[in-house]
């Protein structure tokens, strides 16, 4: 039986528009720093942009989500473009991964922050982390509402704090609000 998260999440991506599904910033902008090989995670997926370009970097991918309707929507989208890529449907709150698993986590739209232990310590020596959310310092229309969901000032540093940053961003409603990156934080981190 679905909880209320996974059907609300069905819901949504049931409704969702097709179309292309760009990754992560944190991602897309820094994929020069993948590794060459290795096993990669695109936690809380969502139809799964993260997780088709790390497939199309030559990484094993592996994609959960909550929603069995996002999963199935990626697993199509990836055989399509005939890329490797293990979608499944999984609470990673309820069953994080394993430690020492990943060469690569990528995470976007999404915060546990009761995970960000488990997720650190999945990451094998050198792996890395891309992480996007939003800030407490977004435009009010923009993202969750709800303060569980959003991240407070220089908290993704802090949240993986046994990392070492590799990259961080987070301009708030600092200048100019019309240009720059706004509304979320991204980190780019190291397990050494």
């Amino acid at each position: 039986m679905a909880s209320p998260d996974q059907d609300k999440w069905d819901r949504i991506y049931r409704e969702a528009a097709d179309g292309d599904v760009p990754a992560a910033a944190v991602l897309r902008d820094n994929r020069h720093l993948l590794p060459r090989r290795g096993s990669a995670l695109d936690l809380a997926c969502g139809r799964g942009g993260n997780a088709l370009l790390l497939a199309a970097a030559g990484l094993e991918t592996h994609a959960w989500d909550l929603s069995v309707v996002a999963v199935e929507d990626l697993s199509a989208r990836a055989a399509r473009r005939s890329l490797a890529l293990h979608a499944v449907q999984r609470d990673a709150c309820a069953a994080p991964p394993a430690p020492d698993s990943f060469d690569v986590i990528a995470v976007s739209h999404f915060l546990d922050r009761q995970l960000c232990p488990a997720l650190a310590a999945a990451l094998r020596d050198n792996g890395l982390l891309f992480y996007q959310t939003f800030t407490e310092d977004k435009d009010p229309d923009v993202g969750p509402k709800n303060p569980d969901y959003i991240l407070r000032r220089g908290e993704l540093l802090t949240l993986f704090a046994g990392l070492r940053p590799v990259l961080y961003r987070e301009e708030g409603r600092l200048g100019d609000l019309t240009q720059g990156f706004r509304n979320e934080a991204i980190l780019v981190a190291r397990k050494d």
